[in-house]
């Protein structure tokens, strides 16, 4: 029989990519400043019917100003000319969340504000819109060579990186950062405004925005509504502001009408938004201390958090809704990093990227020039990570472990006191300012702390803490606790919990009216967040410093070596939380043998899936109602008379595109990105264009639930509904539409004859 054997699937992995003159179209996050260079032509070819201004453009109207990216970890779109801004549910879940309670349950039975004098405000949450981004390349690596040496490389980069920044801001009117790219070979400015208040419009039941759990998530088919609702405020001018009972709804530059006519397979679909991070061009070495060691250190950690959690939101509503969105939050990427390790060991992932260095050595020593510049890339490369891996349990025990329980968390917050009150000069007015700033936030800090079960995850955190980190990367300080202790780590949970004054936020008042170091040396829960702090900012941190910079020099000549390796190839950044475009097509998928999905779903598989024994499969009565009456209205497919609920692209994404609208050639919204699948969780480390997909919302789906079961009408009314195909023209959007649709027309025409 024959059988392809890992390194003969590597070496045909990498003769493919060293061929391709140019990525795959659906592969890569594109810069949306770059899409006219870079990717318009490509993009027209699988159906894009915009122009390249029509996407990006800093003097007129275009898409990039109907994205924002909402509190910093998801993205949202303007869908009304009144600011209404459409997400994911689970993007909008904490603010939802925040709004419940035992009594007002919002989270499990939706809500939806009937005025906008009954729309809900959320202090923390914030939009950023894009006003312009630039290369800055040339000014910030200006007279910087590969012999400038590396520390004096970084110190230029950030005073340069900085003072752009600063400049940028014009004394706080825009939001401004500067990102690297590809290594640190490029670099590009993005200036935002920012909108403070934010208002909760809309969110379906919880047994539609979070419809199949945990079992569901990042699986297809799919069926869950992820979709919530929101509306941003501005002031009498039209500008950012904070909330003001007087503000009004923010008129956006660019909202995006909504498509009524659904999808079909091989339909152009474009993902705009703010994908988090991902690691395309690691190296093997570090996907195998990615995969073998910092997942699952981090997968047992909040298996076990989540157990406990789970265990006490089980007996208790004022529980279930206080850890709502901690667990939902943990339990995410719990599954993710599961699906990721599996992945790449399915798919061979590390001898594709094995073969590919072996390549680029090849390449690099044939020349003598270029084995002086990229020679010892991978060398550093494979260094750094063989230094940094033993450190690895250290990093992750403290960031998934001691951070993950909640009074060890607010116990490290008053780090910066006890510093305060224990310097050689210290002063009354800076012991008051860092109590001061621990005061700030006390109340959101508290409202869901729930001790009794923080208590239980404190203990289970401690073990694996002391069992699993290196003896000799563990602080003395803490080793005494647990022998003070006779390493009962129930016992000093218990014992914590009852004596700390982070047990409580009285306690934690009261201490601050008159804060003492005495207290904080004395007080069980600082001395065990203390000693782990200290412990890795004086004896971990300093020696992960050069094998970082190693790694950095030796990722940045190992990506440009590629580029002119490949000088064939557009070569695109990894996602780092700044804007990006991802283009594609609708597209089913065959992810195993005998097994071949559907390219959408419908509101039939929430009939066979409902389970009223089982939480995650409960449907609302309304919907089921709706369902079996095929009461449907203006929002079923023309072509099957059922309501899509969800559809598939092969749109190249990640975390921080939930919330991602996507649009079609004619710019007009048809989904709601919200997922990626199982079958690609690998997606971060490399794609996969035979199985990497993105799960979206059909937005006639999210319509309906609006509309139909949570009593919405007006806010659909507020839209602009269009339709290019069969469909009947719907009602009040349908109107908008039609005169949108004319006034392209004429747009056209008049370009026309100006050519």
């Amino acid at each position: 029989m024959f059988r392809k054997t890992v390194s003969g699937l590597a070496a045909a992995a990498l003769a493919l990519l060293l061929a391709a003159p140019a990525a795959r179209a659906d592969e890569g996050m594109w810069l949306p400043l770059l899409v006219k260079r870079l990717n318009h032509v490509d993009m027209q070819k699988q159906g894009l019917k915009l122009t390249a201004e029509e996407i990006y453009d800093v003097n007129n109207a275009s898409l990039k100003d109907a994205i924002g990216q909402l509190g910093g970890f998801c993205t949202a779109e303007f869908i009304s000319k009144d600011g209404l801004l459409l997400t994911n549910h689970h993007c909008g879940y904490d603010a939802i969340q925040n709004h419940s309670t035992p009594q007002n349950d919002l989270l499990t039975n939706g809500f939806v504000a009937k005025t906008k004098a009954d729309e809900l405000t959320n202090p923390t949450l914030f939009v950023d819109v894009l006003h312009h981004m630039d290369d800055v390349t040339g000014k910030v690596l200006e007279g910087i060579s590969e012999a400038t040496p590396d520390a004096e490389r970084a110190k230029l980069v950030s005073e340069r990186v900085k003072a752009i920044s600063d400049a940028a801001k014009e004394n706080g009117k825009y939001v401004a950062y500067v990102r690297d790219f590809l290594g640190g070979n490029e670099y590009y400015l993005f200036v935002y405004t920012r909108f403070a208040d934010v208002r909760l419009v809309a969110a379906p039941p919880q047994s539609i925005g979070k419809f199949g759990g945990d079992t569901d998530n990042w699986m297809w088919p799919r069926h869950t509504g992820d979709f919530s609702v929101f509306r941003v405020y501005a002031n009498e001018r039209n500008e950012a502001a904070p909330y003001a009972a007087t503000n009004k709804p923010y008129q956006p530059k660019k909202h995006l009408p909504v498509s009524m006519s659904g999808v079909d397979e091989n339909d152009f679909a474009m993902v705009f938004g703010f994908p988090g991070r991902t690691t395309r061009y690691m190296a093997a070495a570090g996907v195998k201390m990615t995969t073998e060691m910092t997942n699952p250190a981090r997968v047992k950690l909040r298996d076990k958090r989540l157990k406990l959690m789970k265990e006490d939101m089980d007996q208790s509503a004022d529980v279930r809704i206080k850890y709502a969105s901690t667990y939902a939050s943990v339990a995410n990427y719990w599954k993710f990093w599961q699906g990721e390790s599996e992945g790449v060991r399915k798919l061979g992932t590390v001898a594709q990227k094995q073969a590919l260095e072996k390549q680029f050595q090849q390449w690099a020593d044939a020349d003598p020039k270029r084995k002086e510049t990229y020679g010892a890339a991978l060398a550093d490369i494979n260094g750094a990570y063989a230094e940094l891996s033993k450190y690895t349990l250290s990093q992750q025990y403290l960031n998934e472990g001691i951070f993950g329980v909640d009074i060890l968390q607010k116990a490290a917050g008053a780090i910066a006191l006890h510093k305060a009150l224990t310097a050689k000069d210290a002063d009354a007015e800076g012991v008051k300012k860092a109590a001061a700033s621990m005061e700030e936030g006390l109340g959101e800090s508290y409202k869901d702390f729930v001790p009794a079960t923080d208590q239980k995850i404190a203990a289970a955190m401690l073990r694996y803490f002391a069992q699993d980190v290196p003896k000799d990367q563990q602080p003395e300080a803490l080793t005494a606790i647990f022998k003070e202790y006779g390493n009962d780590y129930d016992r000093l949970a218990r014992e914590m919990f009852a004596t700390s004054v982070f047990a409580s936020k009285a306690k934690l008042e009261a201490f601050l009216k008159a804060p003492t170091a005495a207290a904080l040396d004395k007080d069980l829960a600082f001395r065990v967040a203390n000693s782990v702090v200290k412990n890795f900012n004086e004896n971990i941190a300093p020696k992960l410093q050069a094998p970082a910079a190693q790694l950095a020099r030796g990722n940045r000549r190992f990506i440009q070596g590629q580029r002119e390796m490949m000088p064939g190839k557009s070569f695109y950044p990894d996602a780092n939380s700044t804007i990006r475009l991802s283009y594609g097509t609708v597209r089913a998928y065959k992810p195993r043998d005998g097994v071949d999905y559907a390219y959408y779903t419908t509101l039939d598989g929430i009939a066979q899936k409902e389970d009223p024994t089982n939480e995650e499969f409960i449907v609302p009565a309304k919907l089921m109602s709706l369902y079996r009456a095929k009461d449907f209205g203006r929002y079923a497919d023309p072509k099957d008379g059922k309501v899509h609920v969800a559809f598939l692209t092969d749109n190249d994404i990640t975390g921080g595109n939930s919330g991602s609208p996507v649009i079609n050639g004619r710019g007009e919204l048809i989904g709601l990105a919200f997922d990626g699948n199982w079958e690609s969780m690998n997606g971060n480390i490399v794609f996969d264009p035979a199985l990497k997909r993105c799960i979206n919302n059909d937005i006639r789906y999210v319509l309906f639930v609006i509309d139909k079961v949570i009593d919405g009408k007006h806010l659909v009314d507020e839209m602009t509904l269009v339709t290019n195909g069969p469909n009947p023209e719907p009602g009040n959007g349908g109107g908008a539409g039609k005169k949108m649709k004319k006034e392209k027309k004429k747009k056209d025409k008049s370009m026309a004859s100006a050519q």
